[in-house]
């Protein structure tokens, strides 16, 4: 599972897990070829659902991570070995080490995250493969470096062809960049062209590899080449101004967004257009 969704809808995405895996177990299994898990021997070697295993976080976010601890319990890790003691009691939860820093990193006053919540398995290189051959196909975890925050990844479903992005792009809003979190606009601008390298498009960047957003509707590669040439242009429009000198006031008075605010602006909300500007504006460097 990538990502655990708000912990207010938990109940439903655990109730939604159970209804697939009953329907997943109701369908025979086709014949399979060449390795261990696709054997040409049709006798149920192919193991049955067995439910949430592995669950990946994308990034900080309430609305991605507030039903890890709950979502964990109702999972499993089957492990062994000299290893079996050590595995989580539920499904392990894997991030990016920033993500977990920052949720352990409790503030004077404020209470610690609960254990549940916290990350299980962490990586640090800028790309992790999942181990286990899951469900017929490689999974591959891709950092994303001072994106919308320091600890942001994607992730690589390659038998399925699907990327997963986080919060890096998505179908609802502009960029939510948390400066204070080490996001900036040219880790967006980063993370959207290595998704675009790693889809393939069935014709005219159309069709091809699903691209799941973090918020909004399925995509594909015209949808996030979209969305990249958008953020390419108001962080040109945006340095251009930073170069002249310009106020912070100046810039959003220039409305450096205007002609996209009707897709993805708000005035009103967690985040407006305002925020967004500000966002690309502070980590913007005047350049000669």
């Amino acid at each position: 599972m990538v990502d655990t969704g708000s912990a207010e809808n938990t109940d439903k995405v655990l109730a939604t897990v159970k209804f697939l895996e009953n329907y997943e177990n109701s369908i025979p299994q086709p014949l399979g070829y060449a390795s261990e898990t696709r054997s040409t021997i049709n006798f149920n070697s192919v193991p049955p659902a067995q439910g949430i295993r592995w669950i990946i976080n994308t990034t900080i976010g309430p609305e991605h991570i507030g039903g890890n601890e709950k979502i964990s319990e109702g999972g499993l890790t089957i492990s062994g070995g000299n290893v079996g003691e050590y595995a989580p009691p539920g499904a392990a939860i894997f991030a990016r080490e920033e993500l977990l820093a920052r949720l352990s990193d409790t503030k004077p006053g404020a209470k610690p995250t609960p254990t549940g919540m916290l990350p299980t398995d962490t990586f640090s290189l800028v790309q992790m493969k999942l181990s286990n051959f899951v469900n017929g196909e490689g999974i591959v975890m891709y950092h994303a470096p001072h994106a919308t925050t320091d600890g942001d990844l994607f992730v690589n479903f390659r038998g399925s062809d699907v990327i997963v992005t986080g919060d890096v792009f998505r179908q609802d809003t502009y960029p939510v960049i948390d400066v204070d979190k080490g996001g900036t606009i040219q880790g967006v601008l980063d993370a959207l062209n290595h998704i675009l390298d790693l889809a393939v498009p069935e014709f005219r960047e159309e069709g091809g590899t699903m691209i799941i957003p973090g918020h909004g509707r399925l995509s594909d590669s015209a949808d996030v080449g979209y969305y990249r040439d958008m953020c390419t242009v108001i962080r040109d429009r945006i340095q251009d101004m930073v170069n002249r000198g310009m106020t912070l006031a100046q810039v959003k008075a220039a409305k450096p967004t205007m002609d996209y605010d009707l897709r993805f602006g708000a005035t009103t909300g967690p985040w407006t257009t305002d925020m967004f500007v500000e966002a690309v504006y502070k980590t913007l460097k005047p350049k000669k």
